[in-house]
C-alpha cells in the first residue's frame, strides 16, 4: 500500500472509530429517557415495600450484579438445565457473541410449585470498559420465546433472575441464526461468487453487494417480509426490485433478473417469489445470478445476514437428577472451568472428594458452586453422589459441625467427645460431614480423635 493509502486507511479507522464511539454516547443519552425495564420496575417495587433493606433484598440485588459481573462465557447453540433456591437468591447469566447479521433466540422456562415470575434481561457489552452494559431486551413473561435482532454484532450478556423467594428448574436454549432468509431456491452460501467490496469498472467503484449464481429462471424469493417499493428496469441493474423491509429499517434490493413477478406496493412474506434468476442490465456478458444487496444508511454487506451459523448442539448426558443436590469429585486434580466445555478457562484445580452442589447441566457439565461459593462446570463424569461415607471420624470433645467450611461460621450441630460421624467429602482443611441428627456440615479436620 503506498503512503497515500495508509493515511487514508488509517483516516478510515479514526473516522469508524469516532462514529463507534459517538453511537455509544448517544445511546448512553437515550438510556435515560427510556422506559424502565420488568427488572428496574420490579426492584423499584421492592424499594418502595422497603425489602431493599432486608438482608435477603440485598442478596436479591448482589446476585444479580453478580451474574451479570461474572457471566459464564457459553458458545451457541446453546442448552442448559438448572435450579435455582427460592430460600438463597440467585441468578444465571451467559456472555454470548452474537455476529452482525445475526438473530439470537432464547428459550426460557421454569417449573415451580408457585407461579413465578422470571426476568429475562440482555444487555450489550460496549467497547469501552469502563461504560455500563446497555439493556437491549428486557421480559419477565414465562415461559417464552424471545427473539433479538441486534443490528449491532458483539458480545452480549444474557441474565435469568427470578423474583424474591421464588425458585424452581429452568431450562435456557440459545441458539443463532441467520437475520435473511436465502433468497434464491434450492441454494445456498456456495452459490455466492462474488462478494462484497470488490473492485469493478478498473476500480470506479466497488461490489455493493453479493452475486449468487444459479440456473436461469430458477425462483428469487423474499429474504424478509415488507413492502414492495419499486419494481422497474436500469442499466446497471437490469429488470430489478426493492423490497422495503420495516423490522431491520433496510431496503432490500434484487437485481440482473430475467422477469419480475411482483408490483409496486405489494406485501411479500419470507420465501415469496419475486422473480426470476437472469443477467439482465450489465450482466448481459455473464452466467445468470442474482446481485442481492442491504442498504441502511448506505450499503451494508449482505453475507452474514445470509450466512447460518455453524455449530450443533450438545447432547444432555449430564444426569439432571441431580440438580440441586450435593456431589464429590472422584479424581484429584480436576479443572473447575468457567463454561462447559474442554475450551473453558479453568478457574481452579480442585482435589478429590470435593463436594460440589449441582445447579444446573449442560451437555456432559455439570454447573457447580464449590463449598467456598465459586460457580463453575466440571465434567460430570468425574463426579459421584455423596450419599456412601469415604471413610468416618470421631469428634473430639466440644466438637461441631458448622454451616460452612469456615472457623466462624454458624454452628448447626455440637458434637459429643467419641461421637463418631461419617465423612462425605472434604475440602481445604475441612471434612464434609453428616451428623448423627441427619444433617449435613463441616467439621474441621483437627476436630478428629
Amino acid at each position: 500500500m503506498t503512503g497515500g493509502g495508509k493515511r487514508r486507511g488509517c483516516a478510515t479507522a479514526v473516522l469508524a472509530l469516532a462514529a463507534l464511539t459517538a453511537c455509544e454516547q448517544v445511546e448512553q443519552v437515550q438510556d435515560l429517557f427510556r422506559d424502565m425495564t420488568p427488572y428496574e420496575v420490579y426492584q423499584a417495587s421492592l424499594a418502595d415495600a422497603g425489602l431493599i433493606e432486608t438482608a435477603l433484598g440485598r442478596d436479591w440485588i448482589m446476585a444479580g450484579r453478580a451474574a451479570v459481573a461474572s457471566p459464564a462465557p457459553v458458545s451457541l447453540p446453546f442448552h442448559e438445565e438448572g435450579f435455582i433456591s427460592a430460600e438463597d437468591p440467585g441468578a444465571m447469566a451467559y456472555r454470548i457473541t452474537i455476529g452482525r447479521g445475526q438473530r439470537l433466540t432464547v428459550q426460557v422456562a421454569l417449573n415451580s410449585s408457585e407461579e413465578t415470575r422470571v426476568f429475562v434481561d440482555l444487555f450489550r457489552v460496549p467497547d469501552n470498559e469502563d461504560d455500563p452494559l446497555r439493556p437491549e431486551f428486557s421480559s419477565d413473561s414465562l415461559p417464552g420465546e424471545f427473539v433479538v435482532e441486534p443490528w449491532r454484532g458483539g458480545d452480549y450478556v444474557l441474565r435469568l433472575q427470578p423474583e424474591l423467594l421464588r425458585g424452581g428448574t429452568y431450562a435456557v436454549t440459545l441458539k443463532l441464526e441467520a437475520q435473511l432468509a436465502f433468497p434464491v431456491e434450492g441454494y445456498g452460501m456456495r452459490g455466492v461468487q462474488s462478494i462484497f467490496g470488490v473492485e469493478r469498472d478498473g476500480g470506479r467503484r466497488s461490489h455493493a453487494g453479493v452475486d449468487i449464481f444459479a440456473r436461469r429462471g430458477t425462483p428469487v424469493l423474499a429474504a424478509s417480509a415488507g413492502r414492495v417499493n419499486r419494481v422497474g428496469l436500469t442499466n446497471l441493474g437490469g429488470k430489478i426490485v426493492w423490497v422495503r423491509d420495516p423490522v431491520r429499517g433496510a431496503n432490500v434490493y434484487y437485481a440482473h433478473l430475467d422477469s419480475q413477478y411482483v408490483r409496486d406496493g405489494d406485501q411479500v412474506q419470507v420465501g415469496d417469489t419475486l422473480g426470476f434468476v437472469g443477467n439482465t442490465g450489465n450482466a448481459r456478458t455473464t452466467p445468470p445470478h442474482l446481485h442481492f444487496g442491504v442498504y441502511r444508511r448506505g450499503a451494508v454487506d449482505p453475507y452474514p445476514f445470509l450466512d447460518p451459523p455453524r455449530g450443533t448442539l450438545a447432547e444432555q448426558t449430564a444426569d439432571l437428577e441431580q440438580l440441586g443436590q450435593w456431589v464429590r469429585l472422584i479424581n484429584d486434580g480436576i479443572r473447575l472451568r468457567a463454561a462447559p466445555g474442554r475450551r473453558g478457562e479453568v478457574i481452579r484445580e480442585l482435589g478429590q472428594y470435593t463436594p460440589l452442589r449441582v445447579l444446573g447441566g449442560s451437555g456432559e457439565y455439570f454447573r457447580v458452586r464449590s463449598p467456598d461459593g465459586v460457580d463453575g462446570y466440571v465434567a460430570a463424569r468425574l463426579t459421584e453422589p455423596v450419599d456412601s461415607p469415604i471413610r468416618s471420624q470421631v469428634a473430639t470433645a466440644g466438637g461441631t459441625v458448622l454451616l460452612e467450611p469456615n472457623d466462624n461460621a454458624l454452628v448447626i450441630v455440637r458434637l459429643d467427645a467419641g461421637q463418631e460421624v461419617p465423612v462425605l467429602g472434604r475440602y481445604e482443611g475441612f471434612l464434609y460431614v453428616r451428623a448423627p441428627s441427619g444433617q449435613r456440615g463441616w467439621m474441621d479436620a483437627d476436630q478428629e480423635q
